[in-house]
């Protein structure tokens, strides 16, 4: 079950950087090209949401029971997690990085319900979703990661 969780969450990583960059794109150029909010701009960002809040639980359980977790790993002796390179970014740095993300990804989201106007709507989210994406990209363990770099595709 514990391999089959971590590949969830690597795929779901994927969806979410597709919806995205599609979000960044369709807020943008509403934005630029001063258009009406569409009810498929909402759906889009939408089901960003969902996929960023479904790989947020799934990753929560991974930090806390996961095979690495903080109930399930004692540190070895005499060591502390902020100077453990692979636990501190597993246990700190990462969890800390995604949930600002999902935090920026739903304040993007948000902006779909928001009665402002269309531009300030497409604006907003575009800078909500852009940093969240920034913030993800800098946060996920790449395979060029030293120490903590995982797989592009685990179990491929």
């Amino acid at each position: 079950m514990q391999t089959g969780l971590i590949h969830l969450h690597n795929f779901l990583r994927w969806v979410i950087l597709i919806l995205l960059v599609i979000s960044i794109l369709k807020a943008y150029s509403g934005w630029q090209g001063r258009k009406v909010f569409a009810p498929g701009d909402k759906k889009i960002w939408l089901f960003t949401m969902i996929s960023a809040h479904t790989t947020l639980l799934l990753g929560l359980y991974q930090v806390v029971l996961g095979r690495y977790g903080i109930f399930s790993t004692t540190l070895p002796e005499g060591t502390s997690v902020m100077k453990d390179k692979f636990f501190r970014f597993f246990w700190v740095e990462h969890p800390a990085g995604m949930i600002l993300a999902i935090v920026l990804i739903t304040l993007g989201y948000g902006m779909s319900k928001k009665s402002v106007s269309d531009e300030v709507k497409y604006k907003k989210a575009f800078y909500y979703f852009l940093i969240a994406l920034i913030v993800i990209l800098a946060t996920i363990p790449w395979p060029f990661r030293e120490i903590v770099g995982r797989p592009i595709f685990p179990g491929m």
